[in-house]
């Protein structure tokens, strides 16, 4: 069975804390190095949880005749 992927607002209050706690002067490297990690694989995971969105939105703007409007989508 198939875990659940967390969600782009779970991804982002996550990203938040790591950095929040590799602020903390008390955080030594090991634990820094770790949080890092997380935060690099969080980051992509929000990334292409963004891209599944824009892509979705993409797909509702689809006009009957096959074009795209993506006007704002880009900026």
């Amino acid at each position: 069975m198939k875990a659940k992927r967390p969600s782009f607002r779970a991804e982002l209050e996550r990203l938040e804390a790591i950095v929040r706690s590799l602020e903390d002067e008390d955080v030594d490297l090991d634990e820094a190095l770790a949080l890092f990690e997380e935060g690099v694989k969080r980051l992509k995971s929000a990334r292409e949880l963004l891209r599944g969105s824009e892509l979705e939105v993409k797909r509702v703007l689809e006009a009957a005749d096959g074009t795209i409007d993506t006007a704002g989508l880009d900026d």
